[in-house]
């Protein structure tokens, strides 16, 4: 539909989400808090919009079990808080959490934070999810066990698909405990120093459970109990030659580190010891997980092609996180399963109406940006 108004429909549980599909006809752009709006590739003008908004709230939470099931609209820090109750948290700290993200947006961008290091994504961490089809269907996948292996983990092909595959309607999470004590290390050194470091930190017996580099500056951070934390990281800084901060300043380090990550133009996905000279390479304002092998980095709408040439041809992935007016490309390399990818698309999503544009013609141009090959990576 062009030239005219998008039709707008806010579901508040299931059995709305269902019908909003079930029920209508045309494109969809599926719309939650808005805080990755920018990212990947602009949807198309869609004939309806599926707010998610009011699809929010924990539907089941067994702290004995350490698993809660919550609506897919539902703002991260507003569930935390919740957990905070309990002693219990969703170990999962993306920058843009702070900005109202929800749990269903940050499994469909794939997006981390510093945590990933001790505990994986979202896709380690959603253990159940239901989806609705475009046309309505209704697919689970997990459950509240943690270790349930039945069936085919739709979940995690739902990870980092952009709204392309299904509504996540539902979520069911792993939790973890809240730390006791964390303590922050601070060096401040330059990137291929920090991956210095970073290489022995990983080799010793520290546990951190982040270590991010930005702009000069290098966090590695520890969780435990009081007593502990303070002998690691103090341990952890005479090694590194740094210091630990005390916790206001720790606060405003993770502070400052989170706003350059808010920032960024390109975020970049590869091997941990490939990723200082892309970012060095780029000449934005790099952030680093030094372990994690994920970055991102700030650069002028001109120079975002090459930067996503030069993750390419290291065998890693990229995705525009703020996309210019500007064409470009929105990605960096079609990945080696592209057409098993297309033939998922067809089968679940035959008409092509969820989030048309978010891959930006992965699904209709065999030409639309470089792709992976076995030789990148050797």
């Amino acid at each position: 539909m062009t030239g005219t108004e998008a039709m707008t429909v806010a579901p508040t549980d299931l059995r709305t989400a269902r019908e909003a599909l079930a029920d209508t006809t045309g494109t969809v752009e599926v719309r939650g808090a808005g805080t990755a709006t920018s990212w990947a590739g602009a949807q198309e003008p869609a004939d309806i919009v599926l707010d998610t908004g009011k699809l929010t709230g924990v539907l089941a939470y067994n702290p004995a079990d350490m698993t809660v099931a919550v609506r897919a609209g539902t703002p991260l820090l507003e569930l935390q808080a919740e957990l905070a109750e309990q002693g219990q948290r969703v170990a999962f700290d993306p920058a843009r959490v702070a900005s109202g993200a929800t749990v269903g947006g940050l499994v469909a961008t794939a997006d981390s934070g510093p945590l990933a290091l001790a505990h994986g994504s979202m896709r380690d961490l959603v253990i159940g999810a239901t989806v609705v089809l475009a046309d309505g269907t209704v697919a689970r996948t997990g459950g509240h066990v943690i270790k349930n292996v039945a069936g085919y983990d739709l979940a995690k092909l739902l990870h980092g698909s952009y709204g392309c595959f299904g509504l996540l309607a539902e979520i069911v999470l792993r939790l973890h405990p809240v730390a006791a004590a964390t303590a922050t290390v601070r060096l401040d050194c330059g990137l291929n120093t920090a991956a210095e470091h970073a290489r022995t930190v990983l080799a010793s017996a520290f546990e951190p459970v982040a270590l991010e580099w930005a702009e000069g500056i290098l966090l590695t951070r520890v969780e435990g109990t009081e007593a502990g934390c303070e002998t690691r990281a103090g341990r952890l800084a005479e090694l590194l030659g740094g210091s630990v901060l005390p916790e206001q300043e720790a606060l405003a380090a993770w502070k400052r580190h989170a706003a350059l990550v808010d920032e960024a133009v390109v975020r970049i996905g590869c091997r941990p010891s490939r990723l200082p000279g892309i970012l060095a390479a780029s000449g934005g304002t790099a952030v680093a997980g030094l372990g994690t092998g994920i970055g991102t980095t700030a650069v002028p709408p001109e120079a975002v092609g090459a930067v996503h040439d030069a993750v390419t041809a290291v065998g890693g992935t990229s995705v525009t996180r703020r996309r210019s007016r500007s064409p470009g490309r929105a990605w960096g390399q079609r990945p080696s399963a592209l057409r098993t990818l297309r033939d998922l698309r067809a089968a679940l999503d035959p008409g092509g109406r969820l989030c048309r544009g978010r891959f930006d013609n992965w699904f209709t141009d065999e030409q639309s940006a470089p792709e992976f090959t076995e030789e990148a990576t050797s």
